[in-house]
């Protein structure tokens, strides 16, 4: 399988300052591994999303899209599982 290319938004990093740096690592690592499996067992789609994933970090959530026909991963946000649907 071809690796994808991982592109983050403005938003994703905003909200990453807003979250403890023990948790920012394992975040980060969490995202990295998308580029070589961008839908990993455990991700599921969001509902009334049709480009949207999610996958679980601890009580965090990772919000993302994917692009398959160019191979890529755009990080759209990241958040505690209470607050991250709200927006």
């Amino acid at each position: 399988m071809a690796k994808y290319k991982l592109l983050f938004t403005e938003t994703f990093y905003r909200n990453l300052k807003a979250i403890p740096a023990k948790d920012v690592k394992r975040i980060m690592s969490r995202t990295r591994q998308l580029a070589d499996e961008p839908r990993p067992a455990g991700c599921q789609k969001l509902s009334g999303r049709s480009d949207r994933y999610r996958i679980r970090q601890g009580n965090y959530r990772i919000i993302y899209s994917i692009r398959d026909d160019q191979l890529i991963v755009v990080v759209v946000k990241v958040g505690n599982r209470r607050e991250i649907y709200d927006r």
